[in-house]
């Protein structure tokens, strides 16, 4: 009877199960030749080996300057959302908070445009205005922020048509569940604010915005009407 030839797998499956190979078989090991990664030579197993861990540490190096530069960002905007909050506990003119809010978020996250509606609020007629039943709807279903492209949203008609991405806030009292408001902020980049991203910083936001903004009187009913 012929005896089959092992398969790779069949020798990495030996090895694995028989570390104690090469303890027994040495010169093997030291002889050894394999590819090289990048070049038609052969190298040892143990050059072979130098240069995967080299890698690797690229990839971390890589990695871990992410890490850092995702975490100076963090700082910067933490710095300037502290800075913001400051200011409207400041403002002497509640009137003037629905602005503030706006552009101060605008400048902080760099983005061309921030639209603040509110509709059960009195304020400047700039954010006081009658959006219609579906937007205040949608606001007041707004659990979470909603990060992700502007034609997933209705709020996308308050924005030119360049706009490709948006990050919606629904503004209402602390543990309330009907929205007073709207806060969103818009970007031209499609993928500056996605489904997938984390939501902490704007959930934060809303709720400062929220809690500012309690300083202006509610609309009357007959106002309303």
């Amino acid at each position: 009877m012929t005896r089959s030839t092992p398969t790779a797998e069949d020798v990495a499956n030996f090895l694995q199960a028989n570390p104690e190979f090469f303890q027994e078989h040495a010169s093997v090991f030291a002889d050894l030749r394999v590819p090289h990664p990048h070049e038609s030579r052969a190298i040892s197993l143990g050059e072979r080996q130098i240069l995967t861990l080299r890698n690797r540490c690229k990839e971390l190096e890589w990695k871990l300057a992410g890490l850092l530069h995702n975490a100076s960002g963090n700082e910067r905007i933490s710095k300037l959302l502290i800075q913001w909050c400051c200011d409207m506990l400041a403002a002497d003119d509640a009137q003037a908070l629905p602005g503030l809010i706006a552009e101060q978020l605008q400048s902080i996250f760099e983005v061309p445009s921030v639209v603040l509606r509110l509709w059960d609020k009195d304020g400047p007629a700039t954010h006081v205005q009658d959006v219609g039943d579906a937007l205040r709807q949608y606001a007041s279903g707004l659990a979470t922020p909603y990060c992700g492209p502007a034609d997933g949203s209705p709020a996308a008609e308050w924005f030119e048509p360049g706009t490709r991405s948006l990050a919606c806030m629904a503004l209402r009292p602390d543990g309330g569940r009907n929205a007073f408001g709207i806060l969103i902020l818009g970007s031209e980049d499609a993928s500056r604010f996605t489904t997938d991203m984390a939501t902490d910083y704007l959930e934060t936001i809303g709720r400062l915005a929220s809690a500012g903004l309690q300083r202006l009187p509610d609309r009357s009913a007959s106002e309303q009407a």
